[in-house]
């Protein structure tokens, strides 16, 4: 076992399978301790029995989640704030696609809540302790997918009208936004905040999704292939210090447009602290 993470504490979400479970044991492999977070009580016990199987050493804690709701977000980072007296890596993982509407129980558009709204404010939970254990490091999983998305503030729930294809484009755009923004409010702390694609990679939320793609299987990238680019971010002494950025394959690369959108970011941000029911110090004097 390699050991530049011995000392750290990690948190995945959406570890129970895919990029998310690929990344957990690879970091988990590296010494750290990784918190496991899951929505399934019986896929998260079963990814956390195949990482202590492959790595017997590894340290890992499974918290259970929904986050579809804020508050099985702030549930998770109170569990998180239970189980650990540090937090050095957040790695905003858990994603979902769904090609027909559907809302969560505070009435929100499914793939927005939960590829958005949950590490926005599971981002802003854990700040306190993430500043504390500087310097430290947040991970968002994006997607090239963002190039297609544009953030429809008049109707950011799909109500109006809805494609599920849209509804992604437009989460993976907020990844990205949120993570310009984050990384502008946290200057100066020691944390810094980046963005990946994983590539197109071969999981389940993508069969599910786009079930032709099963042809394709062959020449896409295993999860372990896209979680590498994840775990380089979260480790590399190299990047200790980058922030903000997007990164691809290993190589930091340029966003749209869009993505680029000073404005857009901070309206974004402005919306969703609303939305999840939060409120800083910049949204009160703005």
């Amino acid at each position: 076992m390699t050991h530049e993470m011995r000392d750290k504490t990690v948190l995945v979400t959406g570890a129970s399978a895919g990029i998310g479970l690929a990344a957990a044991a690879a970091l988990a492999r590296m010494g750290a301790h990784v918190l496991m977070a899951s929505r399934n009580r019986e896929r998260g016990e079963t990814a956390v029995r195949s990482v202590s199987q492959e790595i017997p050493e590894a340290r890992l804690d499974l918290l259970l989640a929904d986050l579809s709701r804020p508050e099985g977000v702030r549930a998770l980072a109170d569990q998180v704030l239970d189980v650990a007296d540090r937090l050095d890596v957040l790695v905003n993982n858990a994603g979902v696609y769904t090609r027909r509407r559907e809302s969560t129980a505070d009435g929100f558009e499914l793939q927005f809540a939960v590829n958005h709204l949950a590490p926005f404010l599971l981002t802003h939970l854990l700040r306190e302790r993430l500043e504390a254990s500087a310097p430290a490091r947040i991970v968002t999983v994006s997607s090239e997918a963002h190039r297609r998305g544009r953030i429809d503030f008049d109707d950011i729930h799909g109500e109006a009208a809805y494609s599920g294809l849209g509804a992604y484009t437009q989460s993976k755009l907020a990844n990205l936004l949120f993570n310009r923004e984050l990384a502008r409010r946290l200057a100066g702390t020691g944390v810094t905040a980046n963005a990946v694609h994983p590539g197109v990679v071969a999981t389940r939320l993508l069969f599910e999704g786009f079930a032709p793609l099963r042809l394709l299987k062959p020449f896409l990238k295993t999860p372990e292939q896209g979680a590498r680019t994840i775990v380089q971010v979260a480790s590399a002494p190299a990047l200790e210090r980058l922030t903000g950025l997007y990164f691809i394959d290993g190589e930091s690369a340029r966003p749209s447009a869009r993505a680029r959108d000073d404005d857009a970011a901070r309206r974004l941000w402005d919306l969703s602290a609303r939305l999840t029911g939060i409120e800083t110090t910049e949204n009160r004097t703005s």
